[in-house]
């Protein structure tokens, strides 16, 4: 960032300035590419403005923030003016992304459907924000549709069934209890980090979600058990001082000394959803558990056996 306007470190700072400063650090920002300055603008936008506002979760943040790295650089190196941009621009950036191979150990082919939406989804907030800041008017992504992936979500990245029993003897009993909360209890892992002794009350738990929602979710025996033998780690009553990564580093080494493929936690989460589906048969109440605010969401979580109907049609 330029010298004089260092004082710009973070997304607070962008968001107080006055609508005129704004405007002209945003100008600024997209003329000359500036990734740093742009990922603040997107997330003063995504925390002050948003129609979520402050409840933006950060994993969300972060996914934006990954895709206005991704897409500023290519925006430079193929010539495309951010705030005036070409007719075609997004539909060219959308086939970069659809063609790119995917990057880390181990894995090859191209992005994902699902990670390609995610990186458009990053970009379309960039936008809003730069029409957040008087910058510009287009939204060159409106009409930039990324084709849906025909493998559902819950075949391509299923469950743990039998791999939960075969990992906890694997993991220390912090490490243990996270997975069970995840796992057993269907919490989503920043729920999870969160946990204290405090939002336990007899076989509940007290959990603030997704958009600031707070549910009630039961503990099972085990959870319980797993969570009354940890001491708390401060003054707070706090379970884990883990964030995402090193909890997310921690099980994908648990799952590989037992020889199972570490699938995040969302498949964690899955299993508690499958499981009671299987038990109760009844999507309503898996979705309550989970903390959706849609049962059609909850589908999504749910494998439901092949054939599951067999029995009922059996004398039809």
């Amino acid at each position: 960032m330029p010298t004089d306007l260092a004082f710009l470190r973070d997304a607070l700072s962008y968001a107080n300035l006055t609508d005129q400063g704004l405007r002209v650090r945003a100008v600024e920002a997209a003329a000359t590419y500036d990734v740093d300055a742009l990922v603040l603008i997107t997330q003063a936008y995504m925390t002050t403005a948003s129609r979520q506002g402050a409840r933006t979760s950060a994993k969300t943040l972060a996914a934006y923030t990954l895709a206005v790295r991704d897409f500023v650089p290519w925006a430079r190196h193929g010539g495309m003016m951010l705030l005036r941009p070409g007719r075609r621009d997004g539909a060219r950036y959308l086939a970069h992304l659809q063609r790119r191979p995917t990057q880390g150990k181990g894995k090859r082919g191209v992005l994902a459907a699902a990670t390609i939406a995610q990186y458009t989804a990053g970009v379309r907030a960039l936008y809003r924000a730069l029409r957040w800041a008087g910058a510009t008017e287009v939204q060159p992504f409106d009409e930039v549709y990324v084709p849906a992936d025909p493998t559902p979500g819950i075949v391509r990245n299923p469950p743990y069934l039998a791999e939960i029993e075969a990992v906890l003897p694997h993991c220390g009993p912090r490490l243990a209890a996270l997975l069970l909360l995840c796992a057993h209890a269907g919490l989503r892992v920043g729920e999870a980090l969160g946990v204290g002794a405090g939002d336990i009350q007899g076989n509940r738990l007290t959990v603030r979600g997704k958009g600031g929602k707070v549910r009630r979710v039961p503990l099972g025996a085990r959870v319980r058990a797993a969570l009354g033998a940890l001491p708390v780690l401060d003054a707070n009553g706090r379970y884990f001082d883990w964030d995402y990564g090193q909890a997310s580093y921690r099980l994908h080494q648990a799952f590989r000394t037992a020889g199972h493929r570490w699938r995040g936690f969302h498949a964690a989460r899955k299993t508690s959803g499958t499981r009671l589906y299987r038990a109760t048969k009844d999507f309503t109440r898996v979705s309550l558990f989970l903390g959706h605010s849609s049962v059609d969401t909850t589908r999504r979580y749910v494998a439901v056996e092949e054939h599951d109907v067999a029995a009922e049609v059996e004398g039809w």
